[in-house]
């Protein structure tokens, strides 16, 4: 009984902390940080301020958390296959990071960041910082870790780390920054990343897969 007991708090725990990081994204988006209070927070949440206090005591460390849960798949041992295939890592690559860029929640901080970056400059840094260069070291060491198999010629992996991403961001992510309608098909962005992945065969593989 005291097992369930503890799953269900557990539970309603996690419940609880979706509920608040759902509401807080939502509030920081269309009132800006500044504009949104912790107290706001909690009422859209439909939590209690102290429930809130006792997870959140700022608003920083609500907004960290909204950064780390949002990239939470830059996690190494998710975000790196296997070394031996380049073909299939990199898609395998491509393909999670087209998927989580092009969630609406990921646009959504984005923009939060870039509205109130004048004002708080920290949060453009914990964007960089917990979320986008964890990513990205990920995808480096990959490819290093390629280049030392003999798998692939990367002589700088942090370059092609950036061509990569940077092919995938620009049709999944920053078209849809600028514009409401912008929501590829599926088909559209698997060939996306289809395309990066064989630019980056032709450039950097030294064996067959290209």
């Amino acid at each position: 009984m005291a097992a369930e007991l503890s799953a269900h708090h557990r539970r309603l725990a996690r419940q609880k902390r979706e509920a608040i990081i759902s509401a807080a994204t939502e509030l920081f988006l269309n009132r800006g940080y500044d504009g949104t209070s912790l107290a706001r927070i909690a009422e859209a949440a439909a939590v209690s301020k102290s429930t809130l206090f006792k997870q959140f005591p700022t608003k920083a460390a609500l907004f960290e958390a909204i950064v780390t849960e949002s990239w939470r798949d830059a996690d190494d041992t998710i975000a790196r296959p296997q070394t031996g295939d380049l073909r299939s890592g990199l898609t395998s690559i491509g393909h999670r990071y087209a998927d989580l860029i092009g969630r609406p929640g990921m646009t959504a901080l984005f923009r939060i960041v870039i509205a109130e970056l004048p004002r708080f400059p920290e949060l453009g840094r914990m964007q960089f910082q917990l979320g986008k260069l964890p990513y990205f070291a990920s995808v480096q060491h990959y490819l290093e870790s390629e280049h030392e198999a003999g798998n692939a010629d990367v002589p700088d992996a942090e370059s092609a780390a950036n061509q990569f991403l940077g092919m995938i961001a620009n049709f999944v992510l920053w078209p849809r920054m600028l514009l409401t309608d912008w929501d590829p098909a599926p088909s559209d962005t698997r060939y996306a990343v289809e395309q990066a992945v064989q630019t980056m065969l032709a450039r950097y593989s030294s064996g067959p897969s290209a």
